[in-house]
């Protein structure tokens, strides 16, 4: 018997889903499938799946909404596996509340290692949020409120750490420009862009070797931002 994480696939593509359940089978994974939305929000409550693998283009719905639905009842990380890929789209998802996208068609390493990465920020969410994060030479320390570079204290303004303690929260995901203004700024400074723009530029120079070629702090395109949780 599978023994590995649960899955729930939400996809209608046949295909597809053949695709997924030999890729994943093969890696010991439990899964459970929904062909559209409807069979979704039957099974997961009673499935309770250690994480989403959803297609937005569903026959009676959009999943983006489904994603905001299951958002309200589980933290389980949600991958979105979609062929649109405009940034627009990926932006959306990822402010409903999905942790990871991927654009059709894609290889199974990649989805692979997309699943590991969601594993394990959800197993790292599930931690003492008073432990220090480590990123290579970079140690986040939440009781002390420190921030130490090859252990050299480095001072940051309090944006400063409160924007790196948010990247810091969700280490190894992606959160879009409006997530971080919201939740950095306030509810009323979403568009604010140039903000994050700035103050990301300081944080690089204040924690990147070279600030240029960031290494930590890693620009998604037209997406966001996320801290890499592992060193490079």
């Amino acid at each position: 018997m599978d023994n590995g994480p649960s899955v729930l696939i939400i996809e209608d593509e046949p295909a597809m889903r053949r695709f997924l359940r030999a890729s994943l089978g093969s890696h010991g994974f439990r899964l459970v499938e929904a062909v559209n939305a409807r069979e979704a929000l039957a099974l997961a409550p009673s499935y309770n799946p250690e994480i989403i693998l959803l297609d937005l283009g569903l026959p009676d719905g959009d999943g983006i909404d489904l994603a905001r639905r299951f958002r309200q009842w589980t933290e389980a990380p949600i991958i979105v596996l979609s062929a649109r890929g405009r940034d627009d789209d990926k932006v959306s998802a990822l402010d409903a509340g999905a942790d990871d996208y991927l654009t059709k068609p894609f290889s199974v390493k990649e989805l692979l290692a997309r699943i590991r990465v969601a594993l394990r920020h959800a197993s790292r969410a599930q931690v003492d949020e008073g432990k220090q994060i480590v990123v290579g030479a970079l140690c986040i320390d939440p009781v002390r409120r420190e921030v130490t570079v090859a252990g050299e204290l480095v001072h940051l303004t309090p944006i400063e750490y409160r924007l790196l303690g948010l990247l810091a929260k969700h280490a190894g995901r992606v959160l879009t420009h409006g997530q971080i203004l919201r939740e950095v700024w306030g509810p009323g400074h979403t568009d604010a862009t140039h903000y994050l723009r700035v103050y990301m530029a300081q944080l690089r120079r204040k924690l990147e070797a070279d600030p240029a070629c960031p290494a930590l702090l890693i620009t998604e395109p037209g997406v966001g931002y996320r801290l890499r949780d592992r060193s490079p």
